[in-house]
C-alpha cells in the first residue's frame, strides 16, 4: 500500500485526503491549524506534528498551502518536509506559487535525491471532493509516471506540460484569465443593477449570451443573490494568484493591465473585509 503525506488541508488539501483514504491510500496529515485535521484522523488519516513528520516514510509528499511563504516554510528547516522525506520518495508541490520558487525548490528536492514535480490544480471545491481536479504538471516524464496512481486517485485530467516550473506558469496564466473574467462581471453586474435592469434580466441576459462562459456561469448566481459562503475560492488567494500573475507578465514583457485592473478590484474587496469570502464577492 502506498502512503501519501499532505502538507496542507485548506479546501483543496481536505477533499484531496478523503479522496486517498477512500482509495486505499495510507495518509499522513499535517495543517497548520491541527483541528482541520480531526476528521480525516476519524477516516484513518495520521496526524503529524510536524511537516517533517508528515512526509516520513512516504511515497508521495504533497502540499497545497496558500503561497511562497507558506510553502517554503512547510517545506525547509529542520521540521520542514524535506528534512523527513527518504530517498526516492516523489514530492509533489500542488500550491499556486511563483515559477521562480518552483524551479528552486526542485533543486532542493533533486539535492535530497528526491522527486519533483509541481502539479497545481484547477478545479473548484467540488472537483476537490469528488476526485475531479486537473493537474497542470511540470516535470521529468519519469517522475510524472511514477506519480501517476497518486494523482490519478484525486484527479480526472492529468498534464505534463514541460519541466519542473510549467505547471506553476500555466496555473498562473489560467488564473489570470479567471480573475478578469470574474472582475469584469462583477463590474458589468454592478453597472446593469444602476441601469434599473431587475437580478433576472442580468442572468437570463449574460447566461444566454456570448461572454458566459463556465466561470460566468458559476459565479453570476452567487453574485446576484450574495451568496458568498462557503468559499469555493476565497478572495485573498485570487487576489495572490493575480499578483503572480502580474509579476510573470512584466518578467516576460507581456501585457498586463487586465490583471493589473483584477488586482485592484480584488484587492478593494479585500479591503473591505471580504477576503475570507467566495471570490464572487468581488462584486460585494
Amino acid at each position: 500500500m502506498q502512503r501519501v503525506g499532505l502538507l496542507g488541508l485548506g479546501i483543496m488539501g481536505a477533499g484531496m485526503a478523503s479522496n486517498w483514504l477512500a482509495k486505499g491510500f495510507e495518509l499522513s496529515v499535517w495543517n497548520r491549524t491541527a483541528a482541520k485535521a480531526q476528521p480525516l484522523k476519524a477516516k484513518g488519516a495520521k496526524v503529524a506534528a510536524t511537516p517533517r513528520e508528515a512526509a516520513a516514510g512516504a511515497d508521495f509528499v504533497f502540499a497545497m498551502v496558500a503561497d511562497d511563504t507558506a510553502s517554503r516554510s512547510v517545506w525547509l528547516g529542520a521540521d520542514g518536509a524535506l528534512a523527513g522525506a527518504k530517498n526516492g520518495a516523489i514530492l509533489v508541490e500542488s500550491s499556486t506559487l511563483t515559477p521562480e520558487w518552483v524551479r528552486e525548490l526542485g533543486g532542493h528536492a533533486h539535492g535530497q535525491r528526491c522527486g519533483f514535480l509541481d502539479a497545481p490544480v484547477g478545479g473548484s471545491r467540488q472537483a476537490a471532493e469528488s476526485g475531479g481536479l486537473r493537474f497542470f504538471v511540470g516535470g521529468e516524464p519519469q517522475t510524472y509516471e511514477a506519480a501517476r496512481p497518486a494523482l490519478q486517485a484525486v484527479g480526472s485530467r492529468i498534464d505534463l506540460l514541460g519541466p519542473v516550473g510549467a505547471g506553476a506558469t500555466w496555473k498562473l496564466i489560467n488564473n489570470q484569465l479567471a480573475a478578469t473574467q470574474v472582475a469584469a462581471l462583477a463590474e458589468a453586474v454592478e453597472v446593469a443593477r444602476k441601469a434599473g435592469f431587475r437580478n433576472e434580466q442580468i442572468s437570463e441576459l449574460i447566461l444566454g449570451g456570448a461572454p458566459a462562459s463556465p466561470i460566468v456561469k458559476t459565479k453570476l448566481p452567487r453574485m446576484l443573490e450574495r451568496d458568498f459562503e462557503p468559499a469555493d475560492f476565497a478572495v485573498h488567494l485570487m487576489l495572490k494568484d493575480a499578483r503572480y500573475a502580474t509579476a510573470l507578465a512584466e518578467a516576460l514583457g507581456a501585457p498586463a493591465d487586465m490583471v493589473l485592473g483584477a488586482v485592484k478590484a480584488f484587492g478593494r474587496a479585500e479591503g473591505k473585509g471580504l477576503g475570507a469570502k467566495d471570490i464572487a464577492a468581488v462584486a460585494g
